[in-house]
């Protein structure tokens, strides 16, 4: 798959590298092109670092990529740990096993080497939880920077809070500023739009339904007059000719050109009023009529909710002057009674809003998050039953003579029979696992999230659970159950020994389980031939506008964080859980999820684009979920000390557990209100650091501590670069053991990028509109046709845009009768992204 992939990188840009040239990417946004050859251009990936994904990226890419390179450092400091240690003691453990077994716990006989078990994993559990804990720090410090950056701070959503369930006698403009006070600028109630809605949803359908008869009638007609062309009838300047003169006639009748091309009325486009019993339409024209009702009818209602007219929800958007503002409001207690006036939530995107999920009450929200919470613990432990029925169908054979009834399928043809057993339990599973993303993120919705990003954080958590449940510990008893089940039966007494010996051999599962992942997965995910061959067989069969194609073009493949965080978290997870029983496993996962980071960054500098912001809120969910791998890496060495009956080994680990409980409560009071919120000292130093940089005095008093090795020269596109001081810099393990100081709030602010603020500027109408209901806000959309060369298209662009705006401008119909667009200038439908 590599190979391929090198082959098609050249050939393949649009699908390879269009972060590089895409008309719709902001200049700030592309990537540097590539070296086109096999090979050049691994140098110069190579020397691409992390920091440009934060500069053209997203916050939650570069912090996917460090997470990815935190659990390689974490798997490779672990091997470092356990394996020159642990594996002398496992292979010489005096139980016989063979091959890798023989390198695992299983193999040790004497209690006493378990001590080297429990210290090892002291180390190394302890150095997972520094490094959880240092970044947690890092996190913090480096979200604060890029929340008081220019390039965020000036967004309007940085200083706009969502406040939801709010009483009835609070839902109005002037309680709501009287509430939150003078730093108030604007307020978006949200109103009942289900009406408004549906008639801008009509309104798109039929436009559209026109935009693609429209287009239908121009490739006709020119497909009839390149028939007469080649036939010898006329040449084209004729045909022209003759048409321009139709075209220009003051009298001429919808189709007419159409028609003296070739096309009747019989030909036209039609469709049906009703599924195959409607009443038989013209298209064109029925669509006309259609819209000239009914866009009128769109523009007064939403005028009305503009004005604030319309039906009010118990929800709001209150946009602040400044972000402290803002900040202050999410943080205060702003109702007496609990639950009103709360959750509130604040960087919400217009885009990212999930607006019917804004008119729940308290009551209803609660109900729902129980509702949705209760079929998701189900789902995940139920899950099973489904995977195993599949399983079933793969042994078939055997099902039928053990279950008698059965004996019906030996009667089915064989060739059949092949299909149901080979085929189809992959392609049922395939589809199960496909499901289960979609379903969990249902679940999130129904359970009441207001907006993507909040759905994205609900489906980390529940997938993590999923994959630590299913993929992990299901995975790992039933292997080890297996293999422990025929000896159990035959002496049941001896089952906590057999289980002993064999819970360590279900290692083996994962080592080849880190293989295929690192290996398959990660060249699979750089070639993304599935892609690759859906885009031109669906262009092919589907892409039959300007329209279309151009939305193809320019339309990015996006990254759920919700479903890809925990498959990577998990196998964290299984390497740190394994790390004291079979070190060998923890050896394959560094390997593997290097070499899953070297593909993700691949991909996020030339092929991801973001769909849904977290603000970087995944990551620090991540982190704490790896801790997950600590606790079942400890519950299994007591386990495993426990059915040895090893004492000392075994108080000594249970002492860690308490200190590992301790540690991470300690640490989750400690640091989550800092995830969560900007704290109001960092204001000072954001101004304290503009007036250094800027080179003038501060009245005030110094907030900011800095030395010479902890000041750091800003990038090339900074505004003014500070200047660092004569002193010898410290060296990697003090900056390694103190991020408070040399990862603080000062020394980060260079990594994130400044100079592109200026981009971020609003129009009054786009101010005004933002958190409208986009349905408040949706303008009627400009058809797009192409032009022909017979006239056609213009005579249609004349009469349509009685009914609604079209053009026939930048695509039109070469010889072929295909169309044809600029992909490198802008479209008339192009409008560019609003940041907001």
């Amino acid at each position: 798959m590599l190979l391929v992939f090198l082959i098609l990188r050249k050939s393949q840009r649009r699908h390879y590298a269009p972060r590089t040239y895409l008309g719709s990417l902001r200049e700030s946004q592309r990537t540097p092109s590539l070296p086109t050859g096999l090979f050049n251009w691994i140098k110069p990936f190579a020397s691409l670092e992390d920091e440009y994904v934060l500069e053209h990226h997203s916050l939650d890419g570069y912090l996917f990529l460090r997470f990815m390179k935190i659990c390689v450092v974490i798997c490779l400091v672990g091997s470092l740990i356990a394996m020159p240690v642990l594996l002398p003691v496992n292979a010489t453990g005096g139980n016989d096993l063979k091959q890798l077994d023989m390198l695992s716990f299983g193999n040790v006989a004497h209690k006493n080497r378990y001590y080297a078990h429990v210290f090892v994993g002291w180390v190394f559990f302890g150095f997972v939880l520094y490094m959880v804990t240092r970044e947690c720090i890092y996190f913090i410090n480096l979200r604060q920077v890029w929340l008081l950056s220019p390039l965020y701070a000036n967004r309007i959503s940085s200083r706009t809070v969502l406040i939801t369930s709010i009483p009835d006698e609070y839902v109005s403009e002037a309680r709501l500023r009287k509430v939150f006070g003078p730093t108030v600028k604007n307020v978006w109630i949200n109103s009942d739009c289900e009406e408004v809605t549906d008639l801008v949803k009509e309104r798109d359908t039929i436009a559209m339904k026109l935009e693609g008869a429209e287009t239908k009638l121009v490739k006709l007609a020119n497909a009839e007059r390149l028939k007469a062309v080649k036939k010898g009838g006329a040449t084209a300047d004729e045909e022209a000719v003759t048409t321009g003169h139709t075209v220009e006639d003051a009298n001429d009748e919808s189709g007419a050109v159409a028609a003296r091309l070739g096309v009747p009325q019989k030909k036209r486009p039609t469709h049906r009023l009703k599924f195959l019993v409607g009443k038989k339409v013209d298209t064109i024209n029925w669509s006309r009529t259609e819209l000239e009702a009914l866009i009128p009818k769109v523009d007064e209602l939403q005028s009305t909710h503009r004005a604030g007219k319309g039906k009010l929800l118990n929800s709001a958007f209150i946009e602040f002057d400044t972000q402290s503002a803002a900040q202050a409001a999410v943080q205060c207690v702003a109702h007496h009674q609990p639950l009103h006036m709360a959750p509130r939530y604040i960087g919400v995107t217009p885009g990212e809003v999930i607006w019917s999920n804004l008119r729940l009450k308290w009551w209803e929200r609660i109900v729902k998050i129980a509702g949705a919470t209760a079929f998701v613990v189900a789902l995940i432990i139920f899950w099973s039953v489904p995977v195993a029925f599949v399983g079933t169908l793969s042994n078939i054979n055997s099902l039928t003579e053990k279950v008698p009834f059965l004996s019906f399928i030996k009667k089915i043809p064989p060739v059949i029979l092949g299909v149901v057993s080979g085929l189809l339990p992959a392609v049922l599973l395939s589809v199960l696992m496909a499901l289960l993303p979609i379903i969990l993120r249902l679940m999130a919705r129904i359970s009441g999230a207001p907006s993507l990003s909040q759905v994205e954080l609900t489906v980390q958590n529940s997938y993590f659970a999923f994959q630590v449940v299913q993929v992990f510990l299901v995975a790992t008893l039933a292997s080890a159950a297996s293999a422990a089940v025929p000896g159990i039966l035959k002496n049941p007494s001896s089952a906590a020994p057999l289980l002993a010996k064999n819970l360590p051999l279900a290692s083996n599962l994962y080592i080849s389980y880190f293989i295929v992942q690192g290996l398959s997965i990660s060249a699979s995910s750089l070639l993304q031939i599935v892609g690759l061959i859906l885009a031109k067989i669906l262009g092919k069969l589907f892409d039959n506008t300007p329209r279309k194609m151009y939305k193809r073009w320019t339309s990015l493949s996006g990254v759920g964080w919700g479903t890809v965080f925990p498959i990577y978290t998990n196998l964290a997870v299984i390497a740190i859980t394994y790390s004291c029983i079979a070190p060998l496993v923890i050896g394959f996962a560094t390997v593997g999820l290097y070499l899953l980071y070297l593909a993700f960054k691949y991909n996020f500098l030339f092929v991801y684009d973001v769909n849904i912001d977290t603000r970087g809120l995944i990551y620090p969910r991540a982190l704490k979920q790896i801790l997950t791998g600590v606790y079942l890496g400890e519950v299994c060495l007591i386990g495993l000390f426990g059915i040895r009956a090893a004492p000392g080994p075994l108080i000594l680990q249970v002492i860690f557990l308490i200190f590992t409980i301790l540690f991470h409560i300690s640490l989750v009071s400690a640091l989550d209100p800092l995830l969560k919120y900007l704290p109001k000292t960092l204001e000072v130093e954001e101004e304290s650091l503009l007036t250094l940089e800027a080179g003038q005095r501060d009245d005030g008093e110094p907030s900011v501590k800095t030395t010479g090795s902890e000041k750091k020269a800003a990038p090339a596109d900074a505004d003014v670069a500070v200047t660092s001081g004569a002193t010898k810099g410290p060296n990697f393990f003090t900056k390694w053991l103190h991020p408070d100081r040399y990862s603080d709030f000062s020394a980060l602010r260079a990594t994130v990028p400044r100079a592109h603020a200026a981009d971020i500027i609003y129009n009054p109408d786009t101010e005004r509109d933002a958190y409208h209901n986009p349905a408040v806000s949706s303008p009627t959309p400009l058809l797009w046709i192409p032009r022909d060369q017979g006239g056609v298209s213009k005579q249609e662009v004349r009469h349509t845009s009685r009914s609604i705006p079209i053009t026939d401008e930048g695509a039109h119909l070469d010889d072929a009768n295909k169309i044809v667009w600029d992909e490198e200038a802008k479209p008339p439908i192009y409008e560019e992204r609003v940041i907001y």
